[in-house]
């Protein structure tokens, strides 16, 4: 699917295995339409391990007389595998050892230089920040983040640039060069690092206790890993509020509340919902591919329709209670962020 207009004359996709969920093309044509790019295209391609090299390649190749590949959203599991076969990789992403975004750079008509970019870190900073209104108390105070995979290495150097003086990662696993403590050492950033056992209740209270003292909280699991948590910090949080200003970000958007969330919010902290990542993040990368910043509001749109789409229930089945979308939901009782000026889950 395109942008209305001519023939296709540039090409970009989201990359992944799953991928048929990502809302990357809803956010990328939004920003196509907006931004008066005709004859551009996005759309997703489900990519095996196995066939990444090959993607890779035809990124590369010189133009021929299709649509000239402009880029690629990357989401798992190729942000950390394809590094080595990238021919330029910006610093940030070599720090991170993750990147979701590949330019094909070039000059004339010729190969292109494949370039990876990392604007993950701007999308947890973005959504960490929305909730109160730009700012976030975690300049000198502590953050925990749960899981310890790309995302996390993301939201490592997210939580440093926000000014975290302490930061938690608690995950199952943190051996190995793609997990958070190798990010760490690669920044220069001193973490806790304690092992997450979520078939233990003491390691579940331990944690959510850890969660519950925290300025800022970033959850990088899949949909459904941190629910075994969630009546750990119910339990943490009652007659124990988080501070003034303390955010949780949970990087899952569907389904949506998470039950972590759920209970950071009955405690009285704030929630910065997955989208708010995902909405932050394709900002910059489709100035990366497009040279030119989209705005934030039409994205915002395009997304809550697709959201709201999505939570429509199908013919026949009853109806979703009212306000089941939630507070969270794009542009519900919010203004929108970004609206008026230029400014990363691919």
């Amino acid at each position: 699917m395109t942008t209305t207009g001519p023939a296709p004359r540039h090409r970009a996709a989201v990359i992944g295995s799953p991928v048929a969920h990502s809302l990357s093309p809803v956010l990328h044509r939004a920003a196509y339409a907006d931004l008066g790019l005709e004859g551009w295209e996005y759309a997703p391609r489900d990519v095996a391990p196995g066939a990444l090299a090959g993607v890779l390649a035809e990124l590369a190749a010189p133009c021929g007389p299709g649509p000239v590949w402009a880029g690629l959203s990357v989401t798992m599991p190729h942000k950390q595998a394809m590094l080595p076969a990238l021919d330029v990789v910006d610093p940030l992403a070599a720090a991170v050892g993750a990147a979701n975004t590949v330019v094909a750079q070039r000059s004339g008509t010729g190969p292109a230089l494949l370039a990876g970019f990392n604007t993950d870190v701007a999308g947890v900073v973005g959504a960490l920040r929305e909730p109160g209104g730009g700012t976030l108390r975690a300049e000198g105070g502590t953050a925990l983040i749960l899981g310890s995979g790309a995302t996390a290495c993301s939201a490592l150097a997210a939580l440093a640039e926000l000014g975290a003086a302490r930061i938690i990662v608690a995950a199952r696993n943190h051996a190995g060069p793609r997990r958070a403590a190798a990010a760490a050492r690669r920044m220069g950033l001193e973490i806790e690092a304690p092992v997450w056992r979520p078939d233990d209740p003491r390691s579940n209270r331990r944690v959510a206790r850890a969660m519950a003292r925290a300025q800022a909280v970033v959850s990088t699991v899949t949909a459904g890993a941190a629910d075994v948590l969630a009546p750990a910090l119910a339990e943490a949080l009652d007659g124990a509020r988080p501070d003034a200003g303390a955010v949780l970000l949970d990087v899952v958007y569907d389904p949506w509340p998470t039950a972590l969330a759920a209970a950071w919010r009955a405690g009285g902290g704030a929630v910065a919902p997955g989208w708010l990542m995902l909405l932050h993040q394709a900002a910059p990368q489709v100035g990366l591919m497009t040279g030119r910043r989209p705005r934030l509001a039409p994205m915002r749109a395009a997304l809550a329709a697709a959201l709201d789409a999505r939570a429509r229930p199908a013919p026949g089945a009853p109806a979703p209670a009212a306000g089941a979308r939630g507070p969270d939901a794009p542009g519900a009782g919010r203004e929108p962020v970004g609206g008026s000026a230029p400014c990363c889950d691919g």
